[in-house]
């Protein structure tokens, strides 16, 4: 096995895609990140397809949808035990670990519905009343040998972690930045899998999952806030659709120092894992991904967090980098949550053992070195990407959405009221001020059409399809706008793409 290569799969908490300092959107500073986007292949328009913690990871492990994985909502003991991974779905780690890998899993999993003696143990019940913190059983661990891992903690300064074969009792607390920590741990893993590696030929699949930059936001360590006290705070919210003058305006200009603080820290932490991979010979070796669960508001739209289908939560980082055979540039592939498990075992060489329940798409063909795109539409290349969302009713999944790379179509179902639909214009307006739904009848007529394709093409059991359908026949097909590709001028202010890959 020693041809195989080694996976590292970095992942932070609520790390949006302009939060990069390549991009020139955010004024953060990520030199480590800024440094791999020049050799790696950055995927500009990732999306997360249901932008809040525990779905999204329970699309990434299994590269099923939400209404497929068993998490189609935060795992915490209000949604549980209906919610929460359950052991019997097959994740890319079972793959890698019947197929002989050594598979480690550091920092947060928040896939494990609590129980109740989770209450006594961790972090306890928050403000909320609830319990988000839990101990994950070895066998529900997916092929994750090394386990040095919480369920869902939010004390960064002091957090704690289940280790390798600990009792839920176990548990082993920290005095320590956890991203440092976290890092720490994982340098260690590092250099005892390159000595497997090189002398066995045993490879190895690092997940290190780090909650910051996600709040509490005063946690952040004071070396890494210096760099963005007193600056103004439309220095620090630059993006035109921000509203100023509310309380979530308000609340932005107070955490984006630390969040910015938290990302530059997270960003020297990843520096460190890339120093750990060349010092042990293993740089040519690994694919190395960094990428997030979501992303955030911090303002814009007059919101700050996240769970929303605006570009600031939907849009994610998403580097990957392999030395020879992922071919850099940046590459404006639509890359949803679901594709990323079948896509990791296309390039790991394990598209055969693939589960055959993945709805996720395989695009490694795409980022390997010797593929480009040609003149007209590549067929292989995804032309869409859906949203899923709750509505009033945190409770309620009743929001679906469509995002191509000219326009983003919502639809809102509500319990026994009429549908109500927002299209933006990405390619003339991406900061999403101006809803045309109105003045682009053909194009929200072509969406809703695609939107309901997607619907069917992964079985989601949304009651607004069927209305949509029904819609559509009445009025007869939709004729196909002509969509035109935004350039590097017109889209988001990201690294440099021309509508296809520049690799």
């Amino acid at each position: 096995m020693a041809a195989a290569p080694n996976l590292l799969f970095v992942i932070a908490d609520q790390w949006r895609a302009g939060a990069l300092g390549c991009t020139g959107r955010d004024p953060v500073l990520t030199p480590a990140l800024d440094e791999l986007a020049g050799r790696a292949r950055v995927l500009t328009d990732a999306v997360s397809n249901y932008p809040v913690c525990s779905p999204c990871r329970g699309m990434l492990m299994t590269g099923l949808y939400p209404h497929r994985n068993g998490v189609p909502f935060n795992v915490n003991s209000a949604t549980a035990p209906e919610v929460g991974l359950r052991p019997e779905t097959p994740c890319w780690s079972d793959v890698l670990s019947d197929a002989g890998y050594a598979l480690g899993y550091i920092g947060k999993w928040h896939l494990e519905a609590p129980v109740e003696d989770d209450a006594s143990y961790g972090e306890g019940r928050r403000d909320d009343g609830k319990v988000w913190d839990a101990y994950t059983p070895p066998a529900h661990r997916h092929g994750f040998d090394f386990w040095y891992s919480h369920g869902c903690c939010d004390d960064h300064a002091r957090p704690h972690y289940w280790v390798r074969g600990a009792a839920r009792e176990e548990v082993l607390r920290v005095e320590q930045w956890s991203a440092e920590h976290e890092t720490d741990v994982a340098v260690d893993y590092l250099r005892t899998a390159a000595r497997r590696y090189h002398e066995q030929g045993q490879p190895f699949a690092l997940v290190l999952s780090y909650n910051p930059p996600h709040q509490p936001f005063d946690q952040v360590p004071e070396r890494y806030r210096v760099h963005y006290q007193r600056r103004e705070p439309r220095d620090l919210l630059p993006s035109p659709n921000v509203e100023w003058g509310n309380r979530a305006a308000a609340e932005a200009v107070e955490v984006a120092p630390l969040y910015y603080a938290a990302i530059t820290g997270v960003d020297e932490q990843f520096g460190r894992l890339l120093t750990a991979l060349d010092d042990q010979g293993l740089m040519n070796d690994t694919i190395v991904v960094f990428t997030s669960d979501h992303g955030m508001q911090l303002g814009s739209h007059g919101l700050v967090y996240k769970n929303v289908p605006y570009e600031e939560s939907m849009r994610v980082p998403f580097l990957i980098s392999w030395p020879g055979h992922v071919a850099p540039g940046a590459d404006d592939l639509l890359l949803s949550s679901p594709d990323v498990a079948p896509t990791l075992l296309g390039l790991l060489g394990q598209s055969a053992r693939r589960p055959p329940q993945m709805q996720g798409r395989d695009l490694s063909d795409q980022l390997l070195v010797g593929i480009t795109a040609g003149g007209g539409p590549d067929p292989a290349r995804p032309g869409a990407a859906l949203y899923i969302g709750p509505g009033h009713d945190v409770l309620r999944l009743d929001v679906r959405g469509l995002r191509t790379h000219t326009h983003k179509l919502i639809v809102e179902a509500p319990p026994g009221g009429p549908l109500r639909r927002q299209l933006f214009d990405l390619a003339v307006d991406p900061y999403e001020l101006a809803d045309v739904a109105d003045d682009q009848p053909d194009v929200l007529a072509s969406l809703a059409e695609l939107l309901c394709h997607e619907l069917d093409r992964i079985g989601d059991p949304w009651p607004g399809r069927r209305i949509i359908q029904e819609e559509l026949a009445a009025v007869g097909p939709a004729r196909p706008p002509e969509h035109a590709r935004p350039s590097a001028s017109t889209g988001p202010p990201v690294i440099p793409s021309h509508g296809k890959s520049t690799a």
